[in-house]
């Protein structure tokens, strides 16, 4: 018996033909992204890029349509669209046209494609938004329902890299480090080089054990001792970086590079970067650290 998902699936993936043209794709693509694949049967590429736009589609779990139509059985539209080679697949968005390709291209190339359509869609700016709000919550430190935003987005999205990546770091912020990484599995293997999931896992990389109050306590007392002892102000760096307190761990590493930029062969400087990694290119901290960085090596 077929489950629900694979019933939604193949409404999605359908053969199409002149006639049906309007229901299938006009008035279909007023509720949905509609992608219409022109192929022949003749066509070499037509094999390859067919599964892959099918794989693609149900990936977007009924948030996209494929319609499959042979130009040789029907070359009445392909006509009016002024298709002139195969394979050739146009996007469909609120009844109109709004983008195409030609040729077979990847699976990485028309998963992009297919992200680009969505985002000009109302669905798509729907889910910016949700982002967004995730994403204003997390900054705020209201991590709970930065997660619970994220999950509603992978509810809907499983292969949204922006909300795994989302709500990994939610679990990574609440030190839970093994369920971080187990839902980063979830990002589609094309897509684990996106710059979401780099800056989780070096997160993750550069989260550790709690210091232990005790030892912590001790390596602020030796650098009251002695301001200058930078192996101890970078334990301490280290050490906050560890538990999240990235703010303060990127001033300890700033206080270094302020007295010595290359001190130990630019280890200080190393770790503010992965810092900067970790907390992602549009953090206040990466934006700040980053133009505070800038004047002490261009000084």
């Amino acid at each position: 018996m077929e489950t629900t998902a694979n019933l939604s699936s193949n409404l999605n993936i359908i053969e199409g033909s002149d006639q049906t043209f309007v229901a299938d794709v006009i008035e279909s693509s007023k509720s949905q992204l509609v992608l219409v694949d022109f192929w022949a049967t003749w066509c070499g590429p037509c094999k390859s890029l067919t599964p892959n736009l099918e794989d693609a589609t149900r990936a977007k779990a009924g948030r996209v349509k494929l319609v499959k139509i042979d130009i040789d059985k029907n070359p009445s539209i392909a006509g009016q669209l002024g298709v002139r080679s195969v394979p050739t697949v146009f996007a469909f968005n609120n009844g109109q046209p709004v983008d195409a390709f030609q040729g077979a291209l990847p699976k990485a190339q028309i998963d992009q494609f297919i992200d680009k359509q969505l985002a000009g869609t109302e669905g798509g700016q729907a889910t910016a938004d949700v982002l967004q709000q995730a994403d204003e919550h997390y900054r705020s430190g209201d991590i709970s329902t930065a997660a619970q935003l994220y999950a509603q987005v992978v509810n809907q999205e499983n292969d949204n890299v922006e909300a795994i990546s989302g709500l990994a770091r939610c679990y990574h912020a609440n030190g839970d480090i093994d369920r971080a990484k187990m839902t980063l599995e979830m990002v589609p293997e094309d897509k684990r080089d996106h710059q979401a999931v780099k800056s989780v896992l070096t997160a993750i990389e550069l989260a550790g054990e709690p210091p232990v109050k005790d030892e912590f306590e001790k390596l602020v007392e030796k650098l009251e001792e002695n301001p200058s002892d930078h192996e101890t102000r970078y334990k301490i760096a280290e050490a906050l970086i560890s538990i999240n307190r990235y703010q303060d761990g990127a001033d300890q590493l700033f206080a270094i590079l302020q007295s010595e930029l290359d001190w130990a062969e630019g280890k200080a400087k190393q770790k503010l970067l992965k810092l900067f990694e970790a907390v992602g290119p549009t953090d206040p901290i990466t934006i700040a650290g980053r133009r505070r960085l800038s004047s002490l090596v261009f000084s």
